[in-house]
């Protein structure tokens, strides 16, 4: 938490969204892209310096992309012959997916770097129901890519038969639902579904994220036995994609490390750069992207805090919430769920869990939001 003297007008209360309000919120998809690359063998050949400025160059023009769109980066060095590092993707409007594109192929490394594989895709609400015990995801959490810690990510493209879709809805919910309980059986490997009807050559984008690939094994080999399996048509290719920071993706790809190693147990604070002060008065918000989450910038009172933008019942986006500067609050747009923008902590509602709570600092008239990595 931040005050700067010379913000202390108080704000008012936010109101409520109205009923088409929410139901704007409510249908709002995000777009999805994976982007494989594989170095060119001639990069391996350059002197030294040069691969390590190399490196830095496009380290620091992807990381000047976290106030636009959540990034992960994999490392698929030794799982995949066509493809070495992965860029997961993750935004609002599909052109900035392009201007990174456009932004890596114009530094140095990026005239070594070829574009393996790449597909385009969007969260949307499954017209199948969940009907088998456990927390069910609501329709709104399918419309948020919130992606875990894990180590491990398995992605690949998914096409039906024409046959599926001329079973009747009801036909195609009975076979759905033997296949989600097979799913619920392995509860460690976590789904995300996207769609790519009419955008891609394929129907979905699966990929599914884990700590111990031996789960995701003996769930595809279950998968096979099922019904629904019957109606696939091509899920390859599949990639075992390994999750790194990105300075570490970089070096799997060879030359000299720039990567700063981080002992066990160690803790590191990293920062991102959000924008001017000036830029955000009491009563706003704002998003930034930070090791690979989204994180929400509130200015109450004149005081700085940043949460995690992701509500832990459905990830409703809290910037979108209803906030009181009273008692420092947020309610998350799509349900009932109030937190403590000091503390994360669930205070009212459908809510359990506490957001995490960000760092916040000002330097030079400069707001930074920092976190903590290791440890």
């Amino acid at each position: 938490m931040v005050k700067p003297a010379f913000l202390s007008k108080k704000p008012p209360m936010m109101t409520q969204p109205s009923p088409e309000e929410r139901a704007q919120r409510l249908t709002k998809r995000q777009y999805v892209r994976f982007a494989f690359y594989k170095v060119d063998p001639l990069w391996r050949r350059l002197p030294a310096d040069e691969q390590i400025e190399h490196k830095h160059e496009l380290l620091d023009v992807i990381k000047s992309f976290n106030r636009r769109m959540l990034l992960r980066p994999y490392s698929t060095m030794g799982t995949r012959a066509d493809a070495e590092i992965l860029l997961w993707q993750i935004a609002e409007n599909p052109d900035v997916f392009q201007d990174l594109a456009k932004a890596i192929m114009k530094t140095r490394m990026g005239s070594y770097l070829n574009l393996s594989y790449s597909y385009l895709s969007q969260t949307k609400r499954s017209i199948y129901e969940i009907r088998v015990g456990g927390e069910e995801e609501s329709d709104e959490e399918r419309l948020v890519i919130d992606p875990s810690e894990a180590k491990y990510l398995f992605v690949y493209p998914f096409i039906k038969t024409r046959d599926w879709y001329q079973m009747s809805q009801m036909a195609r919910q009975g076979v759905m639902d033997e296949h989600i309980v097979v799913g619920r059986k392995y509860p460690a490997v976590r789904l995300n579904t996207t769609y790519s009807f009419g955008i891609d050559d394929y129907e979905f984008i699966l990929a599914f994220e884990t700590d111990e690939p031996s789960d995701f094994l003996d769930l595809v080999q279950e998968l096979r036995e099922t019904e629904s399996s019957r109606y696939t048509l091509q899920d390859t290719p599949l990639f075992t994609c390994i999750n790194m920071r990105l300075e570490e993706a970089l070096d799997a790809l060879g030359g000299p490390d720039i990567a700063e190693p981080i002992e066990a147990g160690e803790v590191r604070e990293v920062w991102a750069e959000v924008c001017p002060i000036d830029d955000l008065a009491p009563g706003e918000t704002q998003v930034i992207y930070l090791e690979g989450k989204m994180v929400g910038l509130f200015n109450i009172n004149g005081e700085l805090y940043a949460i995690n933008n992701r509500c832990t019942h459905a990830r409703g986006p809290l910037t979108d919430g209803t906030i009181n500067p009273d008692d420092c609050s947020v309610v998350c747009p799509w349900h009932y769920g109030k937190f403590d923008i000091k503390s994360g902590q669930p205070i009212d509602g459908v809510v359990r869990k506490p957001v995490e709570t960000y760092q916040v600092d000002v330097r030079d008239g400069i707001i930074f939001v920092g976190t903590k990595i290791g440890g």
